[in-house]
């Protein structure tokens, strides 16, 4: 199969944001960031969150003009 090509448009006055994903992570397991990349300086932005509960909320919720991500933000300083 070939692919689609690929556009992205370059802001060198914003850095771009990157979100991993992952296929069929299990359901007893978490997502948060890895450990030794959150500082004091460099804060988590999301709480730690079980495949399990983030399914539920993600697929449960209603349409209130936020991505699920960003109920589960965490309100700190630097994510602002």
């Amino acid at each position: 199969m070939r692919s689609i090509e690929h556009r992205a448009t370059v802001n060198s006055a914003k850095e771009r944001i990157s979100i991993a994903t992952f296929h069929r992570p299990g359901m007893n397991r978490n997502l948060a960031p890895i450990p030794s990349l959150v500082t004091p300086e460099r804060p988590a932005f999301f709480e730690r969150i079980g495949v399990e509960d983030y399914y539920n909320g993600f697929f449960s919720r209603e349409l209130q003009g936020k991505s699920y991500i960003d109920i589960i933000r965490l309100q700190n300083e630097i994510s602002k």
